[in-house]
């Protein structure tokens, strides 16, 4: 063994909690069995996954708003059924998204300093997927750009500013476990029930790489590491074992890095923050957040330290680089999800100076897009736009404007026999009835072969993926 230690600015990276006073306390916090993060945060709010009766809805709170919250907080309650994930939009702090079991993914707009009563209407529904929502996701260059994925086993990419489907990315066997977006946005890799990991090229619609990935029952998550041809997954083996594996996509066979973790039960969470070359691991049900640096000259993760608590997380989410506190030396600040409160955590690097420390804080990911979703779509790439955190940054408290124009609804027509019109308004209404009924039927009928033949589908293929291993 080496007596030597690696040099690395971070090696002294620790995590600090929030005081009681500054968390997010009384929050009915979603109980859904749904695998999902549960927060999401953004330079002004975060928004939480609600335990609705009667329906789905989430809450978008202020980060100035701590403390012990009131009883009756206003909710985004448009959702029919348990909201399972959001996403806020990466170049308009007033726009957040969000995916639930009623099938229908709806986007929001926040006025100033957030809501004041309920909000039960959506500025965008989209209709499309055949069963429930559990993941979105905004593109990281292009504008109004949406990923959603159902447990219809597809990935559908949306422009939200036209209300309309732009591509669909299927292939997948079973049900999609987490989506990661490539540095300029053109990839986008998941990971899947049915074991395989994917690369797909969005304006093809095609999956560049198939693999197979971790081989445990239980569920795997991906995330790109920045500008670099690899992903790194997090899963368990057959036995159970929590794993990291590195993937280089120019040899995607296998991984190039394979590391065994514990034997925990709780699906991990990762975050890979792109400045700092560090990954945050949060597992859940654990109390620790283990961090690692990637040192892509070695293809190797060097552990660094973890923060301890002794209160397990249910989920965690990353506040945006560009809103960290650069004077406090600041690199990460998560928001990590107790049974009933949020507790903000901050990881700095201890210094002594006070001024702007530019080794650790390179040019970050800004709020503007590089590119609009029609541009994307007819082929331009470009990586995110960069800003310089020297001077702070400060979030726009007002609003931007955000219009979008719905899609325009379409009228069905029967073909068979010339049946006698309905005339009175009960007629009209049980003949409303008999075709709503038999359209619904015949619907789910087609969704379930359509899910066998996709299950099918995905065992020959990883029957031949494991042949060919």
């Amino acid at each position: 063994m080496s007596r030597f230690v690696r040099a690395s600015k971070y090696r002294h990276v620790f995590g600090t909690p929030a005081k009681r006073e500054v968390c997010y306390d009384n929050l009915k916090i979603s109980s859904s069995a749904w695998d999902t993060n549960l927060v999401k945060v953004n330079p002004l709010f975060f928004s939480i996954n609600w335990n609705a009766a009667g329906g789905g809805a989430f809450a978008v709170i202020p980060h100035d708003y701590t403390g012990k919250l009131p009883d009756g907080l206003p909710l985004f309650n448009g959702h029919t059924a348990t909201v399972l994930d959001t996403d806020f939009h990466p170049f308009n702090d007033h726009v957040i998204a969000s995916g639930a079991e009623d099938c229908k993914v709806m986007i929001w707009k926040i006025p100033d300093g957030g809501i004041r009563d309920h909000v039960s209407t959506p500025a965008v529904t989209l209709s499309g997927h055949q069963r429930k929502v559990g993941n979105v996701s905004f593109h990281p260059t292009a504008d109004n750009l949406l990923a959603s994925a159902g447990a219809d086993f597809v990935v559908k990419m949306w422009d939200i500013e036209h209300a309309a489907e732009k591509t669909e990315l299927g292939g997948h066997g079973e049900i999609i476990q987490s989506m990661t977006y490539s540095w300029t946005g053109d990839m986008l890799a998941t990971t899947c029930k049915d074991k395989i990991l994917r690369v797909f090229d969005i304006r093809s619609k095609t999956a560049a790489v198939e693999t197979l990935g971790h081989q445990g029952v239980k569920g795997s998550r991906a995330v790109w590491l920045g500008d670099l041809d690899k992903i790194v997954t997090v899963g368990f083996s057959k036995t159970s074992d929590r794993q990291i594996f590195v993937w280089d996509l120019k040899n995607p066979k296998t991984p190039i890095k394979t590391q065994e973790l514990d034997m925990s039960a709780g699906i991990l969470m990762p975050h890979y923050d792109k400045d700092t070359s560090i990954l945050f691991l949060a597992g859940k049900g654990d109390g620790n957040i283990r961090y690692y640096e990637y040192d892509d000259a070695q293809t190797e993760l060097f552990y660094l330290s973890e923060y301890k608590s002794s209160d397990p997380q249910r989920g965690i989410g990353f506040l945006p680089k560009r809103a960290c506190d650069v004077s406090q030396q600041e690199i990460a600040r998560a928001y990590k999800v107790h049974n009933a409160m949020v507790e903000p955590i901050s990881f700095t690097v201890p210094r002594k100076a006070d001024t702007f420390q530019a080794d650790i804080f390179p040019d970050t990911v800004g709020d503007e897009p590089s590119l609009t979703a029609d541009e994307f779509f007819a082929g331009k790439t470009a990586p995110p736009k960069l800003i310089s955190l020297e001077k702070g940054f400060k979030a726009t408290n007002k609003a931007k404007e955000f219009t979008a124009k719905q899609a325009e609804g379409g009228s069905i027509a029967s073909a068979g026999g010339a049946a006698a019109e309905p005339v009175g308004e009960k007629e009209l209404q049980d003949a409303y009835k008999s075709l709503k009924s038999e359209n619904e039927t015949l619907k789910n009928e087609l969704v379930q072969k359509e899910l066998r033949i996709k299950q099918l589908e995905a065992l020959l293929n990883s029957a031949s993926l494991a042949k060919d291993n």
